[in-house]
């Protein structure tokens, strides 16, 4: 729920909001729900075993606690499922790459002001090599493991048979739409690093022989191939507004007639652009991480589709709580329609919001 703040005391606790997330990345840096495992702990046990004092591990381990990703009783600690499984890393479920990623990102947002005043990401001299565009693309599979599917049982494909996921990363949104719709071909398109993970990936589900591969920087060069959908997921806050109509005229003509492009991603709704929160602060990120990438509105998104030659541009309706983003899919119509077929319409919030 939106924060306003209106009083030095909700200012106050605004800013005091750090506490909880710092003793989450204490946790992890301690390695604490790794050594946990499936044991019960007293802290004198735990804090010998992970060479820390007991005071400072008693108040931890009881915030964890209060928390509720560890379990508290008596003078014993255990995991929660939570703290087993996604924050294990003995477990298979561990998140390890992308709670890497949250663990960096502490210390970046700490230079947040470097930015703020050369309006340049805080690494910019800092060349982006295959390891990191690794790294970061198991990040994004970890972070999307249950959304994309989700989201997938939404988004309905009956009518489509070639899928392209462009700046698909990881493929996890590629292989969940697979899974789903048995009479779909996918391909993911981004770089080759990232596509290497995508494989990887794939090898481990059936699906995965439906799935091709089209290393293609998209930013520059026309999209080869014609596609029934084009799947835009959490790339579009990457680019800046020019960069993105390029983008949409390119998928304009890699679309068949009829064709739907559908951007998944951080839209503000609110006609002065600051709501939903989440959206509004993802842009800091974007100041922090990226040249020239932003958060946007649904409402400029839609006059940039409509600009690049799309038809009709709705919001689609997902389930709250199934979502990525707040209200965050828009799906664009390429003009004409295919013979023998009619594009499927998903229910939508209305016209109220898109203008």
């Amino acid at each position: 729920m939106t924060r306003r703040i209106t009083t030095f005391d909700k200012f106050r606790d605004a800013v005091s909001a750090y506490r909880l997330p710092r003793v989450l990345l204490a946790g992890l840096e301690l390695n604490l729900f790794t050594t946990i495992g499936e044991r019960t702990w007293t802290i004198t046990e735990l804090a010998k075993e992970l060479k820390v004092s007991e005071r400072g591990l008693g108040i931890l381990c009881r915030n964890l606690a209060m928390a509720g990703v560890l379990l508290k009783k008596g003078t014993t600690y255990k995991n929660s499922r939570l703290g087993a499984r996604a924050l294990n890393t003995n477990h298979p479920a561990y998140r390890g790459s992308y709670l890497d990623l949250v663990k960096s990102h502490w210390t970046d947002w700490f230079r947040l002001l470097e930015s703020v005043r050369s309006g340049l990401p805080i690494d910019h001299d800092v060349q982006d090599g295959p390891d990191y565009r690794r790294q970061f693309t198991w990040a994004m599979h970890h972070r999307t493991l249950e959304t994309a599917p989700a989201i997938a049982a939404q988004v309905k494909m009956r009518q489509a048979r070639t899928f392209l996921d462009l700046g698909g990363g990881p493929g996890t949104y590629a292989m969940a739409f697979l899974a789903k719709n048995p009479q779909l071909r996918a391909t993911v398109c981004d770089r080759e690093a990232a596509l290497e993970v995508a494989k990887e990936i794939a090898a481990t589900h059936r699906a995965g022989r439906r799935l091709s591969y089209l290393p293609l920087d998209f930013t520059k060069a026309p999209i080869p191939g014609a596609y029934d959908v084009i799947w835009y997921s959490n790339v579009l806050h990457i680019y800046s507004p020019e960069n993105n109509q390029a983008i949409f005229r390119r998928a304009l003509a890699a679309l068949v007639p009829g064709g739907r492009f559908i951007i998944q991603d951080a839209f503000l709704h609110d006609r002065e652009g600051l709501f939903p929160e989440e959206a509004s602060l993802f842009a800091v990120s974007m100041l922090l991480f990226t040249e020239g990438g932003n958060t946007y509105s649904a409402a400029e998104t839609t006059r940039w589709l409509k600009d690049a030659g799309f038809g009709q541009v709705k919001l689609l309706r997902i389930k709250k709580g199934m979502e990525d983003w707040e209200d965050g899919i828009l799906e664009a119509a390429a003009p004409g329609s295919r013979p023998g077929t009619t594009v499927r319409r998903i229910g939508s919030r209305g016209s109220s919001k898109v203008r």
